[in-house]
Formats: structure tokens, C-alpha cells, sequence
């Protein structure tokens, strides 16, 4: 029988006492892995995913490279026939979200179907889809199109599958905060549970977004890097020739669970997820503050939330996009939150889109598996590409070789979105 939810007898003590929150399964697509483990040797290698662009034809494009993920398969995990009614940011969520689903070795005996919530989000949703439809009624000169593309496109679609195909009967929610999504899905899975709604959650983000279109429109803000020579050095958060992100695709879904629930049943917990916090800059749709003062504000509710001092974080996963400004604003962001041991090298860093490239509403997913993946092996993936030091950039990142950390109990994940979206997680150890 599953699981069934106990309801409270004292409220004013669960007001006190908010439910503790763990990961119990994990699970990425990119382009360096389709499994945890592989993804994660990746990391810790310095390996690259970034490639020369085959998607499309990038003959008139001055950005040519990106992270695709050439030998996925989604009949490996979708049967063909709703494969083939699905966007691949769809495929690529229900894929990571099989994963996850199996590695929290969860079953319909062991979640409550109305216990059980989806969020999962997304930066651009089907686009892919949008393009194809279009291109496809012009050549056919034509009105008609896919009787499924309305469904394909729809950014609430990679939420609402994974609910279907999982039997999760609770809430469920699709996040759109651009490339702050990942971890506001995370964050908005966090406070469900914490909130009594649910007891079990599968979230994250998924984007594929290496389309015409899209490269178009990022190359036309001038936001991608036009860096030439070999691709996997192009992408080179704060270093000082740094000139743009590189884009990619890919999808990281974890599994919440709340802690009793996941007890009960003997799962196995990866880490906790301690606290949460957002903010918005207010300034403009697309440059942040410089002096990173909005990122600042998401880091100090994030460790108000978790009731820990910024002395307790010994790792922080930056957004570093690559980008001439983000980059530097979010410096100063840590340094206006972490003061003398930011800048003094005892506070960690690192930008580990230097190796996947930016998944743009994804991005903060597969970084939050990066956090829990940083305190299982106390190790700190590194910043590659990392060679010309930049004097607005002068923190410990962790430059081309990971690192050791030592008896490491929170880390720090941040992201930041076009529109000023601003999101912070923090992580803690495992709670077995």
C-alpha cells in the first residue's frame, strides 16, 4: 500500500518546525552525460561538451558552436509513437525525469498519488516546434499544421507528461524565469513540501533551444560568444577575454522528498536542500546591476532561509555565463555577501558552464545536481578555460583542476535571468 500522509496534531509546532527536505533521485541529460556518474567524472575532468553546431546550418552565423546532445535517443526512454508527439525539451525532461524517478527508487506503492507534485520548467518551450510548424506552412503554402503542435509547444508540457506518466495527482507547475528557472523550480519544489502540499516532488528544468531562431536572436543581442578556434575553450567564465555564453541543451530533474517520507521508506538521500531565496533587479530586461546588488539580496534570503551565516558556505556554484558583465556583477555580489572570505580565497567558486555550456532555463537544475553531487564526494568541480586573470574578477574559482573540499556541510547555487529574475539554492549534507 503507499504511503499515506499523517495529518498534524500540534500546528503551532509544524509552523515552528518546517519539514526538512532531501533529494532522493537525480537525473541529467547533456552533452557531457546521459547519466549521472559520466556527467559528473566529466566535471571533475575538466572535460568540454561544447562542439561545432549540426542541428543547422550555421554557414551565416557568426556564433557556430554550442552543447548538443548528438547521441540522445529518446526512444530509450518514451515509446516512439509519444516521442514523436512531443518538442525535444519535452523528451529531454521525461528522460531525466525516468532517471530520476528510478534512481529515488520510488514506486506507486511507495508515493501517494495526491501527494505526489511535478514542477518543471522552462526558459523557451517548445521552440523548436514553433519553427518547424512555420517553416513547414510556408513550403506547403498552407494552413494546416501538426494536430499535436499546440501541445509540442506549450511551456506547462514537460510538467504535465511527467504528471501523466508518473501518476503524480498533487501540484503541479511549470516555472518560467528564463535562466533563473532550474532553480526556481527547485525552490518552488522546496516550498511545496515545506508547505504540506506534497510529500514527494519531481523538479527541474529542460531547454532545447538549438534552433535557427533562436541563435538568431541571441546572436542578433550580441549575448553569445563569437570567440573562433577550437569550441571547447570558448566558453570562459571570469576570465578577462571572456566575450559571451555559449548555448546548450539538456535537462536536470531531482526528486524532493520530504525527509520523514523518505525515511519511512528507506530511500536513499543524496542531500538536503536548506534554503531559498529570490529577488528581481528592477533595472533592466537584460544587463543586471553592476555592483551585483540584486544577486545579493536572493544570497542573503537564501541563507535567512536556511538559518545558517554566509561563514557556513564553503562552495558556491556561480551562474557565470561568460559574459562580460554578468560575471562581474555576480563577483560582486559574493563579495558583498561573503566579504573578507570571498576575497581572502576561503570561500570556493567555480563557473561550470565553462564546461556545459548555458542551458539557458535549465541551467539551474543541472547546477543544483552539481551542488549535491560537490557534498557527496567533497570534491568542487573546476572553472576551465580560466588563463588570463581579470582584475573585477579576483575571487578563487577554482581555475582548471578541481578541487578537495574539506568537511564542506552547505554549498550555494545561483542563478540569474533575463527580465532580473535573480535565484539562490543552498544544499547541505546528506541526512542519513
Amino acid at each position: 500500500m503507499p504511503l499515506t500522509h499523517q495529518k498534524e496534531t500540534c500546528p503551532v509546532m509544524n509552523a515552528k518546525q518546517p519539514r526538512r527536505v532531501v533529494v532522493t533521485g537525480m537525473g541529467v541529460i547533456s552533452s557531457l552525460g546521459q547519466q549521472i556518474e559520466p556527467f559528473w567524472q566529466a566535471l571533475l575532468a575538466g572535460q568540454s561538451g561544447i562542439r561545432d553546431l549540426t542541428f543547422f546550418d550555421t554557414t551565416e552565423y557568426p556564433c557556430k558552436i554550442g552543447g548538443e546532445i548528438r547521441e540522445f535517443n529518446p526512444e530509450d526512454y518514451i515509446p516512439k509513437k509519444e516521442a514523436r508527439r512531443m518538442d525535444r525539451f519535452t523528451q529531454l525532461a521525461m528522460s531525466a525525469a525516468r532517471m530520476a524517478y528510478e534512481d529515488a527508487g520510488l514506486t506507486s506503492d511507495n508515493v501517494e498519488a495526491d501527494r505526489f507534485g511535478v514542477v518543471v520548467g522552462t526558459g523557451a518551450g517548445g521552440i523548436g516546434t514553433i519553427e518547424d510548424q512555420v517553416f513547414e506552412m510556408q513550403r506547403k503554402n498552407t494552413v494546416k499544421c501538426n494536430p499535436f503542435s499546440v501541445p509540442m509547444m506549450l511551456c506547462n508540457m514537460g510538467a504535465g507528461r511527467i504528471a501523466i506518466e508518473f501518476n503524480a495527482k498533487g501540484p503541479s507547475t511549470a516555472v518560467i524565469t528564463a535562466c533563473s528557472t532550474g532553480t526556481d523550480s527547485v525552490g518552488t519544489a522546496l516550498r511545496m513540501i515545506q508547505n504540506d502540499e506534497a510529500d514527494v516532488v519531481i523538479a527541474g528544468a529542460s531547454e532545447a533551444p538549438l534552433t535557427g531562431l533562436s541563435f538568431a536572436g541571441f546572436c542578433a543581442a550580441r549575448a553569445l560568444s563569437f570567440r573562433d578556434g577550437d569550441p571547447t575553450t570558448v566558453s570562459r567564465p571570469f576570465d578577462a577575454e571572456r566575450d559571451g555564453f555559449v548555448m546548450s541543451e539538456g535537462a536536470g530533474i531531482l526528486i524532493l522528498e520530504d525527509y520523514e517520507h523518505a525515511k519511512a521508506r528507506g530511500a536513499k538521500i543524496y542531500g538536503e536542500v536548506t534554503g531559498y531565496g529570490r529577488s528581481t533587479d528592477a533595472i533592466d530586461l537584460v544587463r543586471p546591476p553592476a555592483d551585483g546588488s540584486g544577486l545579493a539580496v536572493a544570497m542573503r534570503s537564501a541563507l535567512r532561509n536556511a538559518g545558517i551565516s554566509p561563514d557556513d558556505i564553503a562552495y558556491i556554484n556561480a551562474h557565470a555565463t561568460s559574459t562580460p558583465l554578468g560575471d562581474a556583477a555576480e563577483t560582486n555580489a559574493i563579495k558583498q555577501i561573503f566579504g573578507d572570505r570571498a576575497m581572502s580565497g576561503q570561500l570556493l567558486v567555480s563557473g561550470t558552464k565553462s564546461m556545459t555550456g548555458h542551458l539557458l532555463g535549465a541551467s539551474g537544475a543541472l547546477e543544483s545536481i552539481i551542488c549535491v553531487l560537490t557534498l557527496r564526494d567533497q570534491k568542487a568541480p573546476p572553472t576551465i578555460n580560466l588563463e588570463s586573470p581579470d582584475p573585477q574578477c579576483d575571487l578563487d574559482y577554482i581555475p582548471n583542476t578541481a578541487r578537495d573540499l574539506s568537511n564542506a556541510r552547505y554549498v550555494m547555487s545561483s542563478s540569474a535571468g533575463f527580465g532580473g529574475h535573480n535565484a539562490v539554492l543552498i544544499f547541505g549534507q546528506s541526512l542519513n
